[in-house]
């Protein structure tokens, strides 16, 4: 029976005039086997076209997986000395036939370490970019895809939920962090989050990319988080903004600004609409406030097996939406060295409209 995935991945390469594929570890190989290998000093590549068995170059200690894998491949092993990986690789691009073929490739995603195993066994073939076509083959998620999706919306929810009561004046960011990665791997996270959660308060939640500090938080701060959970190779995103004790009335002014533009990109959201729309619906709630020059990034991105993916939200992507396609939607207002407000969902398009897999509290709530 055809693997479908296979056969979208073979389809794909056709339209884009490409004979073959080479993938290391990461999302792609993870969406195409189901298998988890990590980048390590011992290459691992996938290699695949039309017409051929699967290709699967891996150090002998990883061979017990390829009986997990869903369709048959031609595993070509190799044990612990390095001076073996040349002739490994020789023989899987030999099977393959792809010296002289145009061979893609993700430029991101494969290291030079792979890429000159692959070079050298394959001099006179072409290696394009083919990020755009296997980025393709995960832009519209399917319904497992999405429940999965779901569920590390709940994790992170519910585990911010849980660290939320802990909150004290006086914590560092760093101590609000540990409460929060420890709250997530209690409710069901997996280990490799997504990216590491943000906690940032007063001056450093103005800093949209803010890395957890020793600062305390202090009465009058804002408190941002920025987490997320990974359940099944699945991610979530979210943003929540809080109140240490009582605020400014123009950060409480802020927030509700932030607030109702979160709203807007969220309703924007439908099949047929550009990605540009979600991000001007956003912005302009922000602009009509006054704040249109404090909101420095894209409204959104995309999200799944990787926490950024397509479609990009951003004003001049013109790429429709389409059902299964999911993504963030973030709006944010920042005043360097004062306060920082973002508020962000994750958000799928279904056959008539978008809807948000997150549903935790976005009002402005005092903690500590």
């Amino acid at each position: 029976m055809p693997y479908p995935r296979l056969e979208k991945l073979y389809q794909a390469l056709k339209a884009a005039g490409l004979d073959a594929v080479a993938i290391n570890p990461g999302p792609t190989l993870h969406y195409l086997t189901g298998l988890n290998f990590h980048l390590m000093e011992r290459p691992v590549v996938l290699l695949l076209a039309p017409g051929h068995e699967p290709a699967l170059v891996l150090p002998e200690l990883e061979m017990l997986k390829v009986n997990r894998l869903p369709y048959p491949v031609q595993a070509f092993a190799y044990s612990e000395n390095p001076a073996e990986w040349p002739a490994a690789f020789n023989k899987a691009m030999q099977s393959m036939g792809a010296d002289g073929k145009r061979l893609g490739v993700e430029p991101r995603a494969l290291r030079l370490l792979e890429f000159r195993l692959i070079q050298g066994a394959a001099p006179e073939a072409d290696y394009p970019d083919a990020s755009q076509t296997l980025g393709s083959l995960r832009l519209r998620k399917e319904a497992d895809e999405v429940e999965k999706m779901r569920k590390a919306v709940k994790i992170a929810q519910d585990a911010l939920q849980a660290t939320l009561p802990l909150i004290k004046i006086g914590m560092t960011e760093k101590d609000i962090e540990s409460q929060v990665v420890l709250q997530l791997l209690r409710h069901g996270s997996g280990s490799a989050f997504p990216f590491s959660p943000v906690v940032c308060a007063g001056p450093n939640s103005a800093r949209p990319h803010a890395a957890p500090s020793e600062r305390k938080i202090q009465a009058g701060d804002v408190l941002l988080f920025d987490w997320g959970a990974a359940y099944e190779g699945y991610c979530s995103d979210l943003t929540r903004t809080f109140a240490v004790g009582a605020v400014e009335a123009e950060f409480r002014k802020i927030h509700q600004v932030v607030l109702e533009a979160n709203a807007a990109g969220r309703a924007a959201g439908k099949p047929g609409v550009p990605c540009a729309d979600v991000d001007k619906a956003a912005r302009a709630v922000i602009t009509k406030a006054g704040y249109g020059e404090y909101f420095r990034h894209r409204t959104g991105h995309g999200l799944g097996l990787e926490v950024h993916e397509d479609p990009y939200l951003r004003g001049d992507n013109l790429q429709l939406l389409e059902p299964g396609m999911t993504y963030t939607v973030e709006p944010g207002i920042y005043l360097a060295g004062r306060n920082g407000v973002r508020i962000e969902d994750d958000v799928v398009i279904t056959a008539t409209g978008a809807e948000s897999l997150s549903d935790m509290e976005r009002e402005l709530r005092e903690v500590g």
